[in-house]
């Protein structure tokens, strides 16, 4: 069974929602929609106070190059342009849209047809995907046109798409392959004719044998796409350890998998390649998974972003008695939100609500040198050595040790038996040390 070889962990899988089909969670009655839901520069707003704007309208231009489109997810009308407080407790510009009913965009094919004619060139593919603000869903939201653009000098001959989904408790891809297997393939063959490739692996992890069986067949009908089931091991939806495990390739310290020529795609962000293309419809909604211990009806529903994580919280049961905290994304990597109307966006993969005797944290206590945490760094780092030269303030020591490759997917701090808040310090290093980067090019 194919998996990546250095470090890794087994949190529990918690996988509740697994069974649970895809619903559409009803329209607020207004949402706050921030234009910057990606990776890059914030989009440029083109609405103002009072316009009425139809869902999948563009409300928000791209800016440059590693930026995306930002369009209407409902039909009414603009009642601000404020400020929201987003998933990371930042306040960041948003548009205010009140809600009147739902009136589409005429150019979105609505219709249940799958279309497997794929008429767009490569180039047309790319500029479709900037246009209906395509970002990677899996949580990077990095911009899909930027990936799929390949530099003079560079080359890819391999396309891998990731249905890992290896954080425990979401079940959003899991959901999306088995109920738009078909509409996955098809996005990832429109993938393929945008990088010119003839050759897409997607992997799966194998406590998922419902989705590897039910694609594995659906393959059988596209050229070029094979489905490989994966090892259970976090962090295998991370980049580079998917990389690892399909094909062997490394991708050197600081380097991009391009530099081993692939390029990597979310089954989400193949799914919403495939509406952009075949059905002309913008990204202005996504599959996302409410769960919890406690939940009365955890779920997978199709939210509108904007919409208040609160209205996912209704439509679950509510808030439990017991809830310590409200966790956006997975618990590994996903951040701690204080206010339910924070507005779903589109790198928005799960809501988790955790009773408070699985919120607080352990006191921490001095490391013992048990190296855990090191035999668990998938990327060959010492965490330790990291969290103590960013606690110390020795930054330029912590950019030596490698600080920047840390993809800050937590296996230190979960498997850490002392408590220590490794990840949290490793953040902070990471952070100072890249702006120290930066701060040295603007000076240079």
């Amino acid at each position: 069974m194919k998996t990546f070889s250095t470090g890794g962990v087994h949190p529990p899988e918690n996988k509740l929602t697994a069974n649970c089909s895809i619903q559409y969670l009803p329209l607020p009655q207004s949402v706050a929609i921030p234009v910057s839901q990606h990776i890059g520069t914030p989009a440029n707003i083109v609405v103002n106070k009072g316009d009425s704007v139809k869902t999948g309208q563009v409300i928000a231009e791209s800016k440059g190059f590693v930026s995306a489109f930002i369009h209407s997810s409902v039909s009414g009308k603009v009642n601000k342009i404020d400020t929201v407080i987003d998933t990371s407790g930042y306040r960041q510009t948003a548009v205010f849209i009140d809600v009147e009913g739902d009136e589409w965009v005429d150019t979105i094919d609505r219709s249940e047809e799958i279309l497997t004619d794929i008429k767009l060139s490569s180039e047309d593919i790319i500029r479709k995907c900037l246009q209906s603000g395509i970002v990677g869903m899996g949580g990077a939201t990095f911009p899909s046109h930027v990936k799929l653009t390949v530099p003079a000098g560079k080359k890819c001959d391999v396309l891998i798409i990731n249905g890992v989904e290896c954080e425990p408790y979401l079940t959003s891809d899991h959901r999306l392959m088995l109920e738009r297997g078909e509409e996955v393939l098809i996005g990832t063959t429109i993938l393929m004719k945008a990088l010119n490739v003839s050759m897409a692996l997607m992997g799966i992890e194998n406590n998922k044998p419902d989705a590897i069986e039910h694609l594995t067949r659906l393959a059988t009908g596209f050229k070029g796409i094979t489905v490989y089931p994966l090892k259970v091991k976090y962090p295998q939806g991370a980049e580079k350890q998917l990389i690892k495990a399909l094909i062997n390739r490394e991708v050197p310290s600081g380097r991009l998998p391009l530099d081993v020529n692939t390029v990597v795609h979310n089954v989400g962000t193949a799914f919403a390649v495939y509406e952009a293309v075949q059905k002309n419809k913008p990204l202005f909604e996504r599959v996302v998974t409410i769960t919890g211990k406690s939940v009365a009806k955890p779920g997978n529903y199709v939210v509108r972003t904007g919409t208040p994580v609160s209205k996912l919280i209704d439509a679950a049961g509510g808030l439990p008695e017991d809830t310590g905290k409200i966790v956006s994304g997975g618990p590994m990597m996903g951040k701690a939100i204080t206010n339910t109307g924070v507005p779903v966006v589109k790198g928005t993969s799960g809501i988790i609500l955790f009773p408070k005797s699985e919120s607080e944290r352990k006191s921490p206590e001095p490391c013992i040198r048990c190296a855990k945490c090191v035999s668990a760094c998938a990327l060959n780092l010492e965490p330790y050595l990291l969290m103590t030269l960013s606690e110390k303030g020795l930054f330029e020591m912590a950019g030596k040790e490698r600080i920047t490759d840390c993809m800050e997917c937590g296996s230190c701090s979960y498997t850490c038996p002392a408590g220590r808040p490794l990840l949290d310090y490793i953040r902070l290093g990471k952070a100072t040390v890249i702006k120290m980067a930066r701060e040295r090019v603007i000076k240079n």
